[in-house]
């Protein structure tokens, strides 16, 4: 049980490694996405923030929900514009992005509603998993606020964005169907 509330934490920080330091690396950030990325961080930031400094309760809960499915629709915000400056490789792996952090906050939800009381008495497989995993939620604050702190000292300062040559703007079907016949 512990594995597979682990395991979209572990999943999301190894596509997020690969999105950051192969592809943005590779491309250079323009302006919005040195300004966006952050941004799509401290929504993250607040799912986690609220997690670790809040008892959880039955309104507690309506918050998180409200606060992930936020984060989880912000970070979609510059799709359309990727859908010109990104090639197919890092599409896919945004996509991978999309299906991970709805799961990540899911988890975390998961691990903040069932970790048990300190001193309960019994505790089932679940409980006692999400006891054990109950600090990665701190950690999680901890290398969001890292990685936030990273973004903007590096896109912000240390290299300023060069982009290199964008792929070809994607055609419509149509119009790429009648080049073809």
């Amino acid at each position: 049980m512990k594995w597979l509330l682990l395991l979209p934490f572990i999943l999301q920080a190894f596509v997020v490694a690969i999105d950051e330091f192969y592809f943005h690396w590779k491309r250079g950030l323009p302006l919005w996405e040195r300004i966006g990325h952050p941004l799509d961080v401290c929504t993250l930031l607040a799912c986690f923030g609220w997690v670790v400094t809040q008892p959880y309760s039955e309104n507690a809960l309506m918050v998180y929900a409200g606060l992930t499915v936020f984060s989880c629709l912000f970070v979609t915000k510059d799709e359309w514009l990727h859908a010109r400056l990104c090639g197919p490789g890092e599409q896919w792996i945004h996509s991978l992005l999309f299906l991970l952090q709805p799961a990540a906050l899911i988890s975390a939800g998961v691990i903040w509603a069932m970790a048990p009381e300190a001193g309960a008495a019994s505790h089932s497989a679940l409980q006692q998993s999400a006891a054990e995993l109950y600090p990665i939620l701190s950690l999680q604050v901890v290398l969001q606020g890292v990685f936030l702190a990273y973004q903007i000292l590096y896109w912000g300062f240390l290299r300023k964005f060069h982009i290199k040559a964008a792929p070809a703007p994607l055609q419509n079907f149509e119009s790429a169907s009648a080049q073809t016949a």
